[in-house]
């Protein structure tokens, strides 16, 4: 099937974005690629895509499972067959998945990273027919990244079971250390790489230091128009922002993973659905989001990256209209940003003593554990081995970051169920345990496909269906699978450690130095520039952010707030680097008058002293007496 025949009639686009069909040609032809577009940028149709082209099945390795769910079920809605698996499934669910894949029809197969190192998959994944190997937030696999993850390097093992099987990797935000290591670590035959510029012409990006950020911010507001998201750091945050925002006449709702899963979708939806004017959230949110017409995003809280910044930023404006970027920030936030820093570091031995009293905590022995999950409740267990929340919040991070667990602060997952035995066997149990009769006809009367798959179900449903009670029906549910007939895994939503090795002496966690402090200095550099970023005074935004990912060439946006300073000495941007150049090497070597810097530069006067003013303003150069300027050395 043609490759636009194929886009119109799954997602009725009757073009491609830019770069997405050179992606999709170059991985039909079999090349390793490495896409780097933008957010917003579609880069999942450049995987979907050749999947559904080409015979067989493509496995998409996630991190997000938030993420893999979310694209899942709008395949499956759109009639593409498509199946995830992360931590915390059943295992007869994994292991029928994996065997659909196997000799089933399924189209896509996402994984997290940590399922590339069980012995199931990798056996099942010798006998599939794959057709791709697709590698979403591909700087994960890189050191340099500001998200590295350690399992992500195990990617490269699976490439010796599939030898002529291309990879397509594709990341949002990669500087070009990331770029050169993201082709390493993924062993591309040759390098090969589709990058789309990360200038973003209808984006404008303000950078403020203001003392009373909420009435800043609630001027800002009222001056913009349409939608927008504000994102601040803490979940109590979230809640006090907006009902600041309510109080001011402004309809706010607020997002934060600790919320129950319901309240987070109606608050989700009613901003989708432009009943709320505004979101106020952590960084939980966003991402999956695709909502195009967000005029605004406003950062009250300063982000850990300028990757981060740049994704969350980039939120705003995927309509190609005019929208803008606002960071509003005090002199305190920056010491809070390397406060957050420090605590995002616990010291080795705090890391390992935080996993080792998680064992502890659940009862599990050591050599225990493998394929466990539990839900887990921070407060209680930091309240019992008494850590801070923060410092072990940021531990758990990190011994996940290494694949020793899989901490969900989200599951918000669904009740799911399949029957085991066969209908002939299922028929004798009804008749020797006729009081389970009823129960079961119901289940096969409600819900289709239960013998072949796992299927969503509903007890609130199947208990109005029976004329009984939630309780009593997760009973029955519980001993139908006790007596192995069906699997039964009750929905959660409460946040969940899951173990996808054996528990191990805490000795022999794996936090090597080189690696540990390697990340550390990485992860200060980047918060370093974030610190660079919000304190220039002499680039515009634009420029600057471009520059970090390695756009070296650009010219001034002229409409961040640094350009309208600039713009306002009525010169164009040749007039005054023009004068500069001749300027600067004058003042480096000693102290001049505008008189004799006029005389020796035989420029216009006055556009001599709007130059000098800025430089003054820029904390460039430096006023002596009798009005004479020198070259600040720094």
């Amino acid at each position: 099937m043609p490759l636009k025949t194929t886009l119109l009639k799954y997602w009725g686009y009757s073009k491609f974005r830019p770069m997405q069909e050179e992606i999709i040609q170059s991985v039909l032809d079999g090349n390793d690629t490495l896409a780097l577009l933008p957010t917003g940028g579609g880069k999942s149709i450049c995987f979907q895509v050749p999947a559904l082209i080409k015979p067989g099945i493509c496995v998409v390795i996630s991190p997000l499972i938030a993420l893999m769910k979310d694209q899942v079920e709008n395949l499956e809605k759109k009639g593409i067959k498509a199946k995830a698996i992360y931590s915390g499934m059943p295992l007869r669910e994994i292991e029928m998945i994996l065997n659909n894949a196997v000799y089933g029809n399924t189209k896509l197969l996402y994984v997290s990273p940590e399922r590339l190192q069980t012995e199931m998959f990798k056996e099942h994944l010798k006998k599939m027919n794959v057709n791709l190997i697709a590698v979403d937030e591909a700087h994960c696999i890189s050191q340099w990244g500001y998200d590295f993850r350690p399992p992500y390097l195990q990617i490269k093992e699976i490439r010796q079971f599939l030898p002529d099987v291309p990879v397509l990797a594709l990341t949002a935000t990669a500087t070009a250390d990331v770029v050169e290591d993201i082709q390493l670590q993924l062993s591309f035959k040759k390098k090969n790489l589709f990058q789309k510029s990360f200038e973003r012409k209808n984006l404008t990006y303000f950078v403020l230091n203001k003392e009373d950020k909420l009435s800043y911010l609630l001027r800002t507001v009222n001056k913009l128009n349409g939608s927008g998201i504000i994102y601040v750091r803490s979940r109590k945050k979230t809640i006090e922002v907006a009902n600041f925002l309510i109080k001011n006449g402004i309809k706010t709702g607020f997002y934060h993973a600790g919320l129950d899963s319901k309240i987070r979708n109606e608050q989700q939806n009613l901003w989708m659905q432009n009943r709320n004017r505004i979101i106020v959230a952590t960084n939980a949110f966003g991402m999956g989001i695709d909502k195009p017409d967000v005029r605004f995003v406003v950062h009250l809280d300063l982000p850990d990256t300028l990757e981060a910044y740049f994704q969350e930023a980039g939120r705003a404006g995927r309509d190609e209209q005019d929208s803008k970027a606002v960071i509003l920030f005090e002199n305190a936030d920056l010491i809070n940003l390397r406060l957050n820093f420090e605590n995002s570091y616990p010291e080795k031995e705090v890391i390992k003593n935080v996993y080792n009293s998680l064992g502890n905590y659940f009862k599990i022995p050591e050599g225990g554990g493998k394929d466990l999950g539990f839900e887990f409740d921070i407060r209680d267990f930091c309240n019992q081995y008494n850590f801070t929340i923060p410092i072990a919040n940021n531990a758990l991070k990190f011994i996940e970051k290494e694949g020793y667990i899989s901490f969900i602060e989200d599951p918000n997952t669904t009740s799911m169920l399949h029957f085991i035995i066969n209908k002939e066997d299922l028929y004798r149990f009804q008749v020797e345990n006729p009081s389970t009769d009823n129960f079961i006809k119901t289940i096969l009367r409600s819900y289709g496909g239960v013998f072949t798959d796992f299927v969503k179900i509903s007890e609130k449903e199947i208990a109005k269906r029976t004329n009984s009670d939630e309780e009593k029906v997760i009973k029955m549910l519980d001993y139908l699978s006790k007596m192995q007939i069906i699997s039964y895994s009750k929905a959660t939503q409460k946040p969940c450690i899951y173990f996808p090795v054996q528990r191990l002496n805490a000795a022999d966690i794996f936090l090597s130095k080189e690696n540990y402090d390697f990340r550390k200095r990485n992860a200060e550099t980047k918060m370093k520039a974030v610190i660079d970023y919000v304190n220039s005074k002499n680039k515009c935004h634009q420029q600057f952010l471009l520059f970090y990912f390695g756009e070296c060439n650009n010219k001034r946006c002229g409409k961040c707030d640094f350009c309208l300073e600039r713009n306002k000495m009525e010169m164009n941007e040749l007039e005054f680097n023009f004068i500069l150049n001749q300027i600067k090497p004058l003042l480096k070597m000693q102290y001049h008058t505008i008189e004799e810097l006029v005389v020796k530069t035989n420029a216009d006067e006055d556009k001599v002293m709007k130059v000098i003013q800025w430089l003054l303003d820029n904390d460039k150069i430096t006023k002596v007496d009798y009005m004479q300027f020198f070259w600040k050395s720094k």
